[in-house]
């Protein structure tokens, strides 16, 4: 790999702890220049921004695991990526040991006790426009920093305070904003500026340009609580009462009793199997591994890879399965802690036949006849995922998420900041769609103490017996797909990891009944041929944001950034 000293050019030692610190400067920061296909013998960080990246190959540079750089970036994401990356927000975990022992942690966020099923409806019982998404209230109880203080009790080996470092360092010295943060910050600027009155170091009185420097005290100060006081330094304490006072000043219900309440969980992981390899994927709440698993079983069922990658007879195929896993999804998908999800069973050979057994290879099927539905709209969102792989073969795979740019759009006051706007991701009023045109039922209604569904679909794959790929992507609805069609392109249609994350992608949600593809993503003949089968098709810009990490087979690690979609996503390895 590169020498990255233009970005990190030392380390040193800080509150009398063997730290590995990351230097940030004010010059202009250019990412280093991006490797074609990038590749490391020992261990590989691939997450959304080059500082991220480089946070989590110091941590395993210093003789920490694949968990302990899982940590650092997370962290480090919340400074250096804050669109997306976070504290105030929660995601999932999906991991392999070494030894081959798989596990998956939930920290997504919770309703707050003060929430329930009518929380965003007026007296009328129709849904408030704008609630669930922007604002105080459409905050949920954050989970990412229980997350991480019990994924690192349990695998961690680096003392915690040097896993935290970094992200400290990288808040108080400085990070100086490449194009793609500085547009986003200039974006969100009326947004950021209307819902903290009192001033944010994400506005400031000119626009941002590239090459400016992001200073964030308050988050250094809160960072530093975490690093010192761990979980209480959040859920407690001064940072508990920042946020606590935050609610009541714009009316917000989480309160410091709902913050002590939280807890991240251990779920068992999902798994199955696509011909000779094995999928581990995230359970409910997450709706993205009983989702991939439904659709990998259905692809088995045709000879895709003879029909050809984005042909007509590989598209209509694969949207026909997309449809009918999204319909399962709204009808029998939610927290298993307050519903009985029925994953054996919907994820059964004899249930998937009978859901398959529709499919025409000449005609769409009508979607009022996979299941009753309305929906009219589909936006994107921005969530982040970064894949992990050290020497010893440890592997997680995590994404994690404020829903929203910049969540709701609050920052907590002199705590720095951003609070997610999860709590659309609820069922705000059943068979109502959320901000990404997703329909959601009884199973998915609002309920204190509840995880809202996600469609986070963080994998991992075993190729007999090893492990093979790591893999996940930001996109809202457009996850579960996009990480479908990546895992097809490596394990169906034989694609190199570079050229598996840039290929061309297509999605459909059963609703709104449309195929959305990328452009370039088909030819005039297959659009031609889909729509004579009833398809109606839309092009779009960009679909997901794959980070991913290939083991071949003699044990090279590959790298999988997505240079194609714009951004800084990076890969670094040692």
């Amino acid at each position: 790999m590169q020498n990255f000293s233009a970005v990190f050019g030392r380390f040193s030692v800080a509150a009398g702890l063997a730290v590995l610190l990351l230097l940030t400067t004010c010059r202009p920061f250019s990412p280093p220049e991006k490797e074609a296909v990038p590749l490391a013998e020992h261990g590989m960080v691939v997450t959304a921004h080059a500082l991220a990246s480089q946070a989590g190959l110091a941590v395993l540079k210093a003789g920490g695991n694949a968990f302990d750089a899982t940590v650092a970036v997370q962290f480090a994401l919340a400074v250096v990526y804050p669109r997306a990356g976070n504290i105030g927000g929660g995601g999932f975990a999906v991991f392999r040991q070494a030894d081959g022992t798989v596990g998956s942690l939930d920290f997504r966020e919770k309703a707050p006790a003060a929430a329930g099923r009518d929380f965003y409806l007026d007296s009328l019982g129709n849904v408030i426009e704008g609630m669930s998404t922007s604002g105080h209230r459409a905050a949920g109880v954050p989970g990412s920093v229980d997350g991480m203080v019990r994924l690192h009790e349990r695998y961690g080996q680096l003392p915690w305070a040097q896993v935290v470092q970094p992200a400290i360092e990288l808040a108080r010295d400085g990070v100086v904003l490449t194009e793609s943060e500085a547009d986003n910050l200039n974006r969100f600027r009326e947004a950021l500026t209307a819902l903290n009155p009192e001033g944010t170091a994400f506005v400031k009185d000119t626009t941002w340009v590239p090459g400016d420097t992001l200073f964030q005290p308050e988050l250094a100060a809160t960072l530093e609580r975490i690093r010192d006081e761990g979980r209480a330094g959040f859920y407690e304490g001064e940072t508990a009462r920042l946020l606590a006072e935050e609610m009541e000043r714009g009316h917000g219900v989480i309160t410091a009793e709902d913050l002590r309440n939280y807890e991240a969980k251990w779920r068992e992981p999902l798994t199955g199997t696509f011909h000779d390899f094995r999928v581990i994927a995230m359970a409910p709440p997450s709706s993205g591994g009983v989702a991939l698993l439904q659709l990998l079983q259905g692809s088995e069922q045709y000879p895709l890879q003879r029909w050809g990658h984005n042909t007509a007879k590989t598209v209509h195929i694969m949207t026909e399965l997309e449809r009918r896993v999204y319909a399962d999804r709204a009808t029998y998908l939610g927290d298993p802690d307050f519903f009985q999800v029925p994953v054996a069973r919907i994820t059964s050979e004899d249930y998937l036949n009978g859901r398959w057994a529709s499919i025409q290879p000449d005609r769409k099927t009508p979607s009022e006849e996979i299941k009753e539905g309305e929906v009219n709209q589909i936006e994107s969102l921005e969530t982040t995922h970064f894949s992990i792989v050290d020497s010893a073969r440890n592997a997680v795979s995590v994404t994690t998420t404020l829903n929203g740019y910049f969540g709701c759009k609050v920052v907590v006051g002199g705590a720095g900041f951003c609070l997610n706007n999860e709590m659309d991701d609820f069922s705000v009023k059943p068979g109502v769609p959320n901000m990404f045109g997703l329909v959601g039922g009884e199973a998915n209604a609002i309920q204190p103490g509840k995880r809202m569904l996600s469609s986070m679909t963080p994998t991992i794959v075993e190729r007999k017996g090893k492990l093979y790929l790591v893999v996940g992507t930001p996109g809202g609805s457009t996850i579960i797909t996009t990480v479908y069609q990546v895992v097809l392109n490596v394990l169906e249609h034989d694609m190199t990891l570079p050229d598996a994350v840039a290929a061309k992608r297509l999605h459909h949600q059963w609703l709104p009944d449309k195929v959305l593809y990328e452009t370039g993503a088909l030819s005039d003949e297959a659009k031609t041929q889909l729509e004579a089968l009833g398809h109606d098709l839309e092009e779009v810009s960009k679909l997901g944001k794959i980070e991913a990490i290939l083991v071949q087979p003699d044990g090279t690690l590959v790298g999988g950034p997505d240079h194609t979609r714009g951004g800084d996503d990076f890969a670094s390895g040692y």
